[in-house]
């Protein structure tokens, strides 16, 4: 057994496993192999030397007249040839042996330095990953497992990308690098589970943050951000220094910035407009890139009315309504937009003042924008809306503006 001491003197240098926990584990099973030969495990004792290895396994048996149980019971006279002061009613604790224990407790103490390998190496995965919970990271396509893919995200660690996580209408080959938000890492029997997202509005988010350098180093903000995934996203940003451009940052020279991020998501096209505090010119910014005439906005009911040009309508609702839905998501208000025709046919007055509807105390609060429990709610209430008003100005805009 001096081989296993060196083992576990080494694992408990180069892992920091304790070597006195993995000799506890291994004298609990080596008591636990005793109990195929004595039926009970009860009173027996294992000993192993921290040092050298050796290996004792005691019997505690009771000293009494007529032996009844040899599991618990010596004789008197057998006690005595042990030391001639025991008596009857003692406890003498006999030193046994079984066929083979040097073979099995070699092997229990394998087992157990196996095991504690193993859980020290998932323990280490899932710190390093649940410290990543929440951020992207990248992974390598690995295989398919039933309507799931199996990521790689390093040599040892697997993901679970799961079809609700996937983009509609992307496929996954063997081998693709793909960029991923990391959604939940838990402890399991089998080791850490990960469960990773191409769909999570957040992985946008994540992935500016590490393009654009302005915004790691905290003088550009990303203020809002909505998603349908796959299709559009909108990011509202935020300047803290009136030298840096925050929508300039965000699409870089020649747009590499925002084509990089672009490109980790197989082609979804990206609005990026500038953040305001007053929530009518936000409102404005948000329906890009559509021209707006005007914006009114009720602070108390969070609904804005917009009226746009008759040629801007199909522009400003978008294909199926999804350019004004991902406005209101991304400004937190409902949303009526009409062309000038049709403001004027049901007689509606309009003036664009940006004052009359701003009040910084009542309106802007930083937390208000994106709160992921709220987002299902806000999304499906926000919808209700628009596809009221897209049903009701799809027939008198012209089809197909660009989305």
């Amino acid at each position: 057994m001096s081989e296993i001491i060196e083992a576990l003197n080494q694992l408990e240098k180069e892992r920091n496993i304790s070597k006195d926990v993995l000799l506890e584990a291994i004298e609990r099973s080596l008591k636990t192999a005793c109990k195929k030969d004595f039926n009970t495990d009860e009173n027996i004792t294992v000993s192993l030397d921290r040092e050298t290895g050796e290996c004792h396994v005691y019997a505690a048996k009771e000293v009494v007249d007529e032996v009844e149980n040899p599991s618990f019971q010596i004789s008197l006279s057998q006690a005595k040839m042990l030391n001639r002061r025991y008596e009857i009613g003692d406890t003498v604790n006999v030193e046994i042996t079984t066929k083979n224990f040097g073979r099995i407790a070699a092997q229990r103490a394998r087992n157990v330095i196996v095991q504690a390998i193993n859980e020290n190496e998932r323990a280490a995965i899932y710190d390093h990953f649940h410290m990543k919970e929440k951020d992207v990271v990248t992974g390598i396509v690995e295989r398919q497992v039933g309507d799931s893919v199996n990521v790689s995200l390093d040599d040892k660690t697997e993901a679970l990308l799961k079809p609700s996580e996937m983009i509609e209408g992307e496929t996954y080959e063997r081998g693709d690098r793909i960029k991923l938000y990391v959604t939940e890492v838990k402890k399991t029997n089998k080791g850490p589970k990960i469960v990773v997202s191409r769909t999570h509005p957040e992985l946008v988010k994540r992935l500016f943050e590490k393009e654009v350098t302005e915004i790691a180093d905290g003088v550009v903000e990303i203020k809002s951000f909505c998603r349908e995934a796959g299709s559009r996203s909108k990011i509202a940003v935020w300047s803290n220094d009136e030298n840096v451009d925050a929508v300039g940052a965000c699409v870089g020279v020649n747009g590499d910035r925002v084509n990089a991020v672009v490109a980790d998501l197989n082609g979804e096209k990206i609005d990026i407009v500038p953040w305001s505090e007053n929530p009518a010119e936000f409102i404005y910014n948000a329906l890009s890139p559509s021209d707006v005439e005007d914006v009114s906005v009720d602070l108390d009911e969070k609904s804005a009315f917009v009226v746009v040009p008759d040629t801007q309508l199909s522009l400003a609702i978008g294909k199926k309504g999804q350019n004004a839905r991902l406005a209101a998501r991304l400004t937190g208000f409902k949303i009526d937009i009409k062309s000038e025709t049709q403001a004027k046919e049901a007689g509606i007055q309009y003036i664009f003042d940006d004052d009359e509807y701003y009040d910084e105390d009542e309106y802007y609060d930083d937390d208000e924008y994106y709160d992921e429990e709220e987002y299902n709610e806000e999304k499906n209430e926000a919808d209700d809306t628009l596809e009221e008003n897209f049903d009701e100005n799809e027939a008198d805009s012209e089809d197909d503006s660009e989305e």
